[in-house]
């Protein structure tokens, strides 16, 4: 007999996820890319990291990445329903052919402005 508490962890995982949880996560993931950026490859320190960066980054997967990457994938699902390999492929075909480089496009554009970039600095780092 499981305990309840399990029974509703493991409908959880099979269920699938709302588009809140997929903003909590890219928001929770993309902070710790960050302090794992700033602590591990940057080797800032504590005395060094910058607070105020995890916090833009954070931002950034909560109100856009999430829910235009969550937003992205639903209407993939639709475009190409099914879970073949060959459907699998076409999806991500799709996906880094058509849909990355606009969303790199403006990942870097909300990036450059959130830190302050001019239009002019936006646009030669992206073109960079």
């Amino acid at each position: 007999q499981e305990h309840p508490a399990v029974g509703r962890v493991l409908r959880g995982l099979a269920m699938p996820r709302p588009p809140e949880r997929a903003v909590l996560v890219a928001g929770a993931l993309m902070g710790a890319g960050d302090v794992i950026a700033q602590q591990l490859v940057e080797r800032r320190g504590l005395q060094g990291h910058q607070g105020s960066r995890t916090v833009k980054m954070m931002a950034i997967g909560f109100c856009f990445v999430g829910p235009v990457v969550g937003g992205w994938y639903k209407i993939l699902d639709q475009l190409i329903p099914g879970a073949t390999k060959v459907v699998a492929v076409k999806k991500m075909v799709l996906d880094q052919g058509g849909f990355a480089p606009c969303f790199l496009g403006c990942f870097l554009a909300i990036t450059g402005a959130m830190n302050g970039l001019s239009v002019e600095e936006n646009w030669s780092k992206i073109q960079q």
